[in-house]
């Protein structure tokens, strides 16, 4: 077997593209409808702040961003919600720039647009929160 019979097709293993945005709600492809999302090479699911008990202050944290960087996320764009109230914790950025993994802070929709812009190229992840 050689390496490319292990590999996923190209198309698997990119990032899928949040098709709209708007107050309390997302349409991420080939994953539907949800409010908050993290989103990865090769898939991603709904963001639930309970697994990891986050919260806007003091915001998201390095547990938040494991499945990013486990899947293989090169660049990750954090969102900080609609009216930016969603924090990120220092040591999160301390995380990914220790692995020498670029990162973006945006607004929601900016964040949106950023990461839909990344994912047309390069192995992206993100985290977005579509409410406050």
């Amino acid at each position: 077997m050689t390496p490319s019979d292990t590999e996923p097709p190209a198309a698997a293993r990119r990032s899928p593209r949040v098709l709209g945005i708007s107050w309390g709600r997302m349409e991420v492809e080939a994953l539907g409808t949800g409010r908050d999302f993290v989103l990865y090479p090769g898939g991603g699911r709904r963001w639930d702040w309970n697994e990891t008990g986050t919260h806007h202050d003091p915001g998201i944290q390095p547990a938040d961003v494991t499945d990013l960087i486990e899947h293989g996320a090169a660049v990750v764009v954090l969102s900080r919600g609609m009216e930016c109230r969603l924090g990120t914790c220092p040591e999160t950025l301390d995380l990914l720039r220790g692995r020498n993994i670029e990162v973006h802070v945006e607004e929601t929709r900016k964040a949106v647009e950023l990461y839909n812009h990344l994912a047309a190229s390069r192995p992206v992840g993100g985290l977005f929160h579509s409410t406050c």
